[in-house]
C-alpha cells in the first residue's frame, strides 16, 4: 500500500526510518523547504529530508501547499494514504487526495492536549499517563476521528525530553499498526468528544517559560521538567541591581518549612536553592549567559553570589 509521508523534525524522521526498515512502500516524502541557519546562513535541511535522502526517497518541498503543480504531483503518485507527523496544517485539497484518507500522529491521548506542545504540557500539568493517537485529519486542528491509541505511564523522573523519546518509539509502533488496519479495512474511527474538562496544549513562547517562584514547589518542579531541555525554563537572577537570565534544566523540590523570603537564593558548598512558599527548589543543572549548561556542583565554587541575590 503506497503512502506519502509528511513531517519535519527528528520525531518524524525516526518514524520515517522505522517505516522504511519495515518495508513500507513510500511514494514520496513531503517536508519543509531548506532554510538558512547559523552565522554563515548555510541552508539547513530538515531531519526528515536527511532521512529520506539517505534512503533515496523522492522528496517534495513545497513553499505553498496549495500550489497547483504540487497538488498535481501528489495526485500522480497514486498513494493510498498520506501519513502526517509533526508537519504543517494541511489544506483540504491536500488531505482529501488519497483514496484511504490522511491520518496524523499526535503525541497525546486525544481529545486531551490538542495543540502544538502536548508533551510539554503533560509534564507541566503533572499527568501520570499519556500516549499517542492516530486520527483522520479534518478541517480543524487535532479534532478528527480517532483511529487508534497507545498509552504509557509518565515516570517521576521524566522530562519533556525523555517523554518525547518514549512517545517517538511508541508512535512508530502505532503508525505501523494503523497502516496495517487501514490496508486490511479493519479500522473503526470514532469521533472525538468535546467538553469543558479537556486540557489544551498551546504553543509555548519564550515568556511562557519564565518560572513563577510564588507557586507551590511541586508545580514549579513539574514546570521545569516540562520545559527541559526545550524550550527551557528561565528566571531573572538579580544582585546589586544587575539582572541576568538564568536557564534551569534540572531541579528538584524539597518540601519543608522555612522563614526565607520567596525567591531568595541559598548557596552552600553542596547546594544552590531557591526559596518557595512550601520549601526549596534545589537547582541541579543550569546555564549562565554565554556559558554551556552545567551541573550545579561544577559551578558552586566559582559562582559569585552575594547575600542580596534573589530571583524574580
Amino acid at each position: 500500500m503506497p503512502i506519502v509521508f509528511m513531517g519535519t523534525p527528528g520525531f518524524a524522521a525516526y518514524i520515517l526510518e522505522a517505516l522504511v526498515e519495515n518495508g513500507q512502500k513510500i511514494a514520496a516524502v513531503v517536508t519543509v523547504a531548506d532554510k538558512p541557519a547559523g552565522r554563515g546562513k548555510k541552508l539547513h535541511e530538515s531531519e526528515v529530508k536527511k532521512t529520506a535522502l539517505r534512503h533515496q526517497l523522492t522528496v517534495l518541498q513545497p513553499t505553498n501547499l496549495k500550489d497547483p503543480t504540487f497538488i498535481e504531483t501528489l495526485k500522480a503518485l497514486n498513494a493510498a494514504v498520506f501519513v502526517v507527523v509533526a508537519f504543517r496544517m494541511l489544506p483540504e485539497l491536500v488531505w482529501k487526495i488519497p483514496s484511504k484518507g490522511t491520518f496524523n500522529l499526535h503525541a497525546s491521548l486525544l481529545p486531551q492536549y490538542r495543540g502544538a506542545a502536548p508533551i510539554n504540557w503533560a509534564i507541566i500539568n503533572g499527568e501520570k499517563t499519556t500516549g499517542v493517537t492516530t486520527f483522520f485529519i479534518d478541517e480543524k486542528i487535532d479534532t478528527g476521528a480517532v483511529i487508534d491509541q497507545m498509552s504509557l505511564s509518565i515516570e517521576e523522573s521524566d522530562t519533556a525530553g525523555s517523554l518525547h523519546d518514549k512517545l517517538m518509539v511508541l508512535g512508530a509502533n502505532l503508525i505501523q499498526k494503523t497502516l496495517l488496519g487501514i490496508e486490511k479495512g479493519t479500522v473503526n474511527p470514532k469521533n472525538q468528544t468535546n467538553d469543558s474538562a479537556l486540557k489544551e496544549a498551546p504553543k509555548i513562547f519564550k515568556e511562557d517559560c519564565r518560572i513563577d517562584w510564588t507557586k507551590d514547589g511541586k508545580i514549579i518542579e513539574n514546570f521545569i521538567k516540562g520545559m527541559s531541555p526545550y524550550p527551557t525554563a528561565w528566571t531573572h537572577l538579580n544582585q546589586d541591581n544587575e539582572t541576568i537570565v538564568l536557564k534551569v534544566f534540572e531541579a528538584t523540590f524539597i518540601k519543608t518549612s522555612h522563614d526565607s523570603e520567596i525567591g531568595s537564593i541559598i548557596k552552600s558548598k553542596k547546594e544552590l536553592k531557591i526559596a518557595v512558599k512550601d520549601g526549596f527548589i534545589a537547582l541541579l543543572k543550569i546555564q549562565l549567559p554565554g556559558k554551556r549548561a552545567m551541573h550545579v556542583f561544577e559551578l558552586l565554587n566559582g559562582l559569585q553570589l552575594k547575600e542580596n541575590a534573589y530571583t524574580l
